[in-house]
């Protein structure tokens, strides 16, 4: 059994549309594939009415949050998208995206690149707006040679010369909303140095102890020493350890299935969640 809990389409930064992503996510011999798209549950309808016979769908969503000055994402599994107080705090996240994105092409202007705001909305489409959004934008000018290339000081990364703060949840309070929304919390890529300042591991340590569920271990942006960290860490506080591609379509080289999670992690998952059930595949006919 192939299980991806980590993935995003076109309802925020990724370039697959739902319909596509589990069409692809089918093509790729996976059994079971999350949608986790940023701060939004768009994306929910279209993907289970294209979701092919024999791949499951777990719906969820990865949250924006920030510690102690430090951003993270969480992963959330499986919830009540129409709990209120959840789904409040989610609009005020993306509703923010727009002004932020606006920021940063104002900050880019004044850095002599020409960027518009129209060149990002075109990138951005129907998704939720955010910094991919905008390196792509700077990929398109020849600023930077790939997405990647524009998360550095230089550039968008946190504190960076057109970085741009924005609303994000205390994680704290994401596990609370999460839990009282009947769904499960993973802690996505905790030690993912690459793309920027990580919460230190006695932060892991409290946000175990305030309830949440799982740590993201397998994923590209942690190497072989950091996976062996995470395990060990799993162990020690009691936290599932869950594997991901954190697919984003061509945005990234990673692939659908390149990182998985074991199923009997992803059974835990499911026991543990009261607000939504996974949604078997029916051919796409609904």
């Amino acid at each position: 059994m192939r299980i991806d809990l980590h993935t995003h389409s076109t309802a925020s930064d990724g370039t697959d549309t739902p319909a596509e992503l589990v069409r692809n996510a089918a093509a790729a011999g996976l059994d079971v594939v999350a949608l986790t798209d940023h701060d939004t549950t768009r994306g929910y309808a279209e993907a289970i009415a294209a979701l092919p016979e024999g791949l499951t769908l777990v719906t969820g969503a990865e949250l924006s949050c920030r510690l102690d000055g430090v951003s993270l994402h969480m992963l959330a599994y499986l919830f009540d998208p129409e709990e209120p107080a959840f789904a409040a705090e989610r609009e005020l996240v993306r509703d923010d995206r727009v002004p932020r994105a606006r920021g940063m092409v104002e900050k880019l202007r004044a850095l002599g690149v020409p960027v518009t705001w129209e060149q990002v909305a075109r990138i951005a489409g129907d998704g939720s707006v955010g910094r991919p959004h905008v390196a792509e934008a700077l990929v398109e000018l020849g600023v930077v040679p790939d997405v990647s290339g524009a998360f550095t000081p230089e550039w968008l990364a946190d504190g960076g010369r057109a970085h741009v703060e924005k609303h994000e949840l205390d994680p704290f309070e994401a596990i609370r909303l999460v839990k009282a929304a009947g769904g499960v919390t993973v802690f996505a890529h905790p030690l993912a140095v690459k793309r920027g300042q990580c919460v230190p591991e006695s932060a892991i340590a409290r946000l175990a102890a305030a309830g949440l569920d799982g740590i993201e271990v397998d994923h590209m942006d942690h190497d072989e020493p950091t996976r062996a960290r995470l395990r060990g860490m799993a162990g020690e506080l009691g936290l599932l350890a869950t594997g991901s591609s954190d697919y984003h379509g061509s945005r990234k080289t990673v692939g659908l299935g390149d990182f998985t999670t074991d199923p009997e992690i992803y059974g835990e998952i499911t026991r543990r969640a009261t607000g939504a059930f996974p949604v078997p595949g029916a051919g796409g006919l609904r």
